[in-house]
């Protein structure tokens, strides 16, 4: 059976492949998430989403390894995961009413080599009051999410559209993983 390793810790990554009927393990790796700024949004995420896998990979270099990395992209600056309650609701502010875009990128590793690639989502926001935001940000959902919100639970109420994956916004592009995955030398179990 071939081995497959999810680099993340995040509970919607792994959702997302358990609801694909995949057996496989989690390895979580702390990595410097730290980029150059000179970087283009989707080089940012295919980069961290390759280290957080390379350290898991360098231990398990028989398996196939999953990294992935999201960020929000507002004015052209990339929003991370907020530090406390001010950053949450200062994102949460920008985001009200308007466009933005989400970028998740995804690494392969595996014995027959790297495979990056990356999603890019437009997500536009309801006009928000102050009340809704200080709402969300109270319920403790915008802190482990970049942009201060995560689109599948409470934070679904905020997004009026999208245009792309929505996958790609909770954190794995999962149609696009899937087929890379098979192309690397994976098999299905079904």
């Amino acid at each position: 059976m071939q081995n497959l390793i999810l680099a993340s810790s995040s509970p919607r990554r792994k959702e997302l492949l358990e609801n694909l009927r995949l057996s496989f393990s989690i390895s979580s790796s702390e990595v410097d998430e730290s980029f150059d700024s000179k970087l283009t949004p989707e080089e940012v995420v295919m980069e961290l989403a390759e280290r957080k896998a390379q350290v898991v990979f360098q231990k398990n270099p028989d398996a196939f390894v999953i990294g992935s990395d999201t960020v929000v992209v507002a004015d052209n600056q990339i929003l991370g995961k907020p530090a406390d309650e001010a950053e949450a609701i200062s994102m949460l502010k920008r985001l009200a009413g308007r466009q933005h875009e989400v970028f998740t990128g995804v690494a392969i590793l595996s014995a027959t080599g790297i495979t990056k690639f990356f999603e890019r989502t437009e997500v536009w926001f309801w006009e928000l009051t102050d009340e809704d935001i200080n709402a969300y940000v109270q319920s403790g959902e915008p802190f482990d999410k970049a942009g201060a919100y995560g689109i599948q639970k409470l934070g679904s109420m905020l997004v009026r559209k999208i245009n792309g994956d929505y996958f790609a916004v909770v954190g794995l592009p999962v149609a696009r993983t899937i087929r890379e995955l098979k192309k690397a030398g994976y098999q299905l179990p079904y």
